[in-house]
């Protein structure tokens, strides 16, 4: 039996019984998957935890993402640029910069504590621990870049974050004026 997940949200029944609909949400098998730790309105699952070693490889996106309306959402707010409108306002102030930094701070306590001993001596002897006790949310280096919203919402969804709270405006509001200013 493989060690138990130090974050876990769901029984391993409940966890068979949800995979056809996360299998559905992704498109795929899902690889690694450990945990269902966020849920929608409707009490399906919203993000999935996965392994940090899949398939004999380093993963540092602990969380993914799955909510099928809310892939769709964000994949159009990334698609009018809003990365880039969401970047500047990071550039502009230094209050934004402190907290995504904090955000990443507490994501590796996450990480850390979810990683198992197995993933531990396999991270340490290939000599990759360091990207996954460095790293932030998604595996980003730069602490204050926004590279996927989708990484960013998924954490949120754990654990609030600066960029997920933006995110969460953005789609209440719309992104009209983000939209504008990011095609002029």
């Amino acid at each position: 039996m493989s060690e138990k997940n130090k974050l876990d949200a769901v029984s391993e029944s409940k966890l068979e019984r949800w995979r056809p609909y996360i299998r559905q949400c992704l498109d795929r098998e899902p690889r690694g998957l450990r945990s269902i730790v966020a849920w929608d309105d409707q009490g399906r699952p919203r993000v999935i935890q996965v392994a940090l070693v899949v398939d004999g490889k380093p993963f540092p996106t602990v969380f993914w993402l799955i909510d099928p309306a809310l892939c769709l959402a964000i994949d159009r707010l990334e698609a009018a640029g809003c990365i880039a409108s969401l970047q500047q306002r990071v550039n502009d102030s230094a209050e934004l910069r402190a907290e995504m930094r904090i955000d990443h701070e507490k994501h590796q306590a996450v990480r850390a504590a979810t990683m198992t001993l197995t993933e531990r001596e396999f991270l340490e002897s290939s000599g990759m621990i360091e990207a996954f006790t460095t790293r932030g949310i998604g595996g980003i280096q730069g602490v204050d870049r926004i590279r996927c919203l989708h990484t960013w919402y998924a954490a949120h969804c754990v654990q609030s974050n600066v960029v997920g709270n933006m995110v969460d405006e953005l789609l209440y509001e719309g992104p009209s004026t983000l939209i504008s200013d990011a095609q002029s």
